[in-house]
């Protein structure tokens, strides 16, 4: 009895344990349901704001009053280096102004350059506006003329080493004007490691994107309202208002000049590219006034001509190309002809001083008498049978010797067969 009830026991302990935990689970499943249920109506809530704003959004863009794309950007064209505006009722001029280092200056030239500025402005007549764009700093066009003007040094450095070493090898030039020439040649070759020098560094700091440059502009207007009501048409309007605005910009850049700052007035490509960059000012970098000229987007289609021009032109760089290869090629050989020469001459020079000095005793010999002339004339001539059986004994010797030497080439490649038996068994 008593194993019974401890049996007992055990198994009511077991059965509330197990009640226990099935609470437990019901609780956190219960917890779970509520979390998603509240999940789920806040993702509805955020859905129909979303909605509700889009509605809004297409209500107020059905009721807006779209512009023309040329009343947004307000002016007309560019033309003879003025942006008109307003159907030819404004045109504008603009003077780029180079800066000076206010900061680094002394104090007796900054008050010049203050003096010089309150001069400017009190000799204004007519309303101007100060703009200021501040622009990333694009190297590429500064690497591309590095890579040109390198790609030049280097060709014309190959040239002067293969030109200085035909000639040191030439023997026809002395000490001196070897080293002069290796001197310029020296010269160039540092030359050009500076100009890499140059492109590595630039292409390292164009990789920084945070490097901006500030550039300053003066903008002077003119309006045909002010010379009255005469009729002009547009193109005496046009003349009157390039004459005047360049007349106040001149004025303008002489009054600057006080003051050192800089002055010039830009041209018809450099306000495109000003207007460019103003109303495109996040895709300028990649998308760039001049990468879109060079590529032509402005043209519709491409002519036969153009094409024509461009293989013209890629024939006639091949065929100076050739010249030059050509060129230099018969100068090496004509120098090369000439060396063979000299060393020819230099090897029968006693033979040409011995015929020489045979006819000077010939034409002597009734001063020095016969037996004098005819000895003279028989050492001669036994000199030069000397001085050809020595020749003939270095050429044999030299034969000799090459003779020798493949011979010991021949044996050192020499490879031993070891031959094979086949033995036969009864």
């Amino acid at each position: 009895m008593t194993d019974n009830n401890q049996i007992t026991q055990l198994l009511l302990y077991l059965l509330v344990f197990m009640v226990f935990v099935l609470f437990i689970l019901i609780g956190v499943l219960v917890f779970v349901k509520i979390k998603d249920n509240q999940k789920k109506k806040d993702e509805e809530s955020n859905t129909e704001d979303e909605k509700g704003a889009i509605m809004t959004s297409n209500t107020a863009t059905k009721g807006y009053n779209k512009q023309s794309i040329m009343t947004f950007m307000e002016f007309d064209k560019v033309e003879d280096n003025m942006i008109v505006q307003k159907n030819g009722n404004k045109y504008l001029m603009v003077v780029e102004c180079q800066g000076v280092n206010y900061d680094l200056m002394s104090e007796m030239e900054q008050t010049a350059v203050e003096e010089g500025f309150i001069q400017f402005l009190n000799s204004l007549r007519y309303p101007i506006q100060i703009y200021v764009q501040t622009r990333k700093v694009n190297l590429e066009g500064s690497i591309s003329n590095y890579n040109k003007r390198i790609n030049e040094i280097e060709a014309q450095l190959r040239r002067r080493e293969a030109t200085y070493e035909s000639n040191r090898t030439s023997g026809l030039y002395t000490k001196d004007e070897l080293r002069s020439q290796f001197y310029e040649l020296t010269k160039l070759r540092n030359l050009y490691e500076y100009g890499k020098d140059i492109i590595f560094n630039t292409q390292q700091m164009s990789l920084n994107k945070n490097v901006l440059n500030k550039q300053y502009y003066i903008i002077t207007s003119f309006y045909p309202s002010d010379i009255g009501n005469e009729n002009f048409d547009k193109d005496e309007m046009k003349s009157i208002a390039f004459s005047e605005l360049y007349t106040r910009c001149q004025s303008i850049i002489s009054a600057l000049s006080a003051s050192g700052v800089g002055g010039k007035i830009l041209d018809s490509n450099a306000l495109v590219e000003l207007l460019y960059m103003a109303y495109n000012r996040d895709e300028a970098e990649v998308f760039g006034l001049d990468k879109a000229l060079n590529a032509r987007y402005d043209e519709l289609y491409s002519t036969a001509p153009e094409v024509i021009d461009k293989k013209i032109a890629a024939l006639d760089k091949e065929i100076r190309e050739k010249a030059e290869e050509k060129a230099q090629q018969v100068v090496e050989e004509v120098v090369t002809e000439k060396e063979r020469k000299l060393q020819e001459r230099k090897n029968r020079m006693d033979d040409i001083i011995g015929e020489m000095a045979r006819m000077i005793i010939n034409e002597n010999e009734p001063y020095i008498g016969k037996e004098v002339a005819k000895e003279a004339n028989e050492k001669i001539t036994n000199e030069r049978e000397q001085r050809a059986n020595k020749k003939t004994s270095n050429t044999k010797g030299t034969r000799r010797a090459r003779t020798n030497e493949k011979e010991e080439n021949i044996n050192g490649q020499k490879t031993v067969k070891k031959a094979g038996r086949t033995i036969k068994t009864a």
